[in-house]
């Protein structure tokens, strides 16, 4: 398994007035720095140890979320006044509900 292929990303921590790293496959680590990249660089370190001792002990260890399989369907429940208002703004676009979805889901 290739370390690099985990998701880490840098960001700035108002309360801690320092940089933080994160990784997406291991959301309970983080690592606290001065500048960004001594943030990657102390999360992907903090990364390390952790799956070295998870293979010592055995442990499943996250896949990378780039290396994982997606079928490219999930569900939602939502209530049905907006599953209504949905249908109805997707057929007022001429569009089937599930592009209209996908849609407002990829602007994000």
């Amino acid at each position: 398994m290739n370390l690099d292929h985990y998701t880490y990303r840098v960001t700035w921590s108002p309360e801690d007035g320092e940089h933080v790293g994160l990784c997406v496959e291991f959301p309970s680590l983080s690592w606290l720095a001065a500048s960004p990249d001594e943030a990657l660089s102390g999360i992907r370190q903090v990364v390390f140890a952790v799956v070295e001792d998870m293979k010592g002990s055995r442990e499943e260890i996250p896949a990378p979320m780039a290396e994982r399989d997606y079928s490219g369907k999930f569900q939602v429940r939502i209530p049905p006044e907006v599953h209504r208002a949905l249908a109805m703004k997707a057929a007022e676009q001429g569009v089937s509900l599930n592009r209209f979805v996908n849609a407002k889901l990829a602007a994000g």
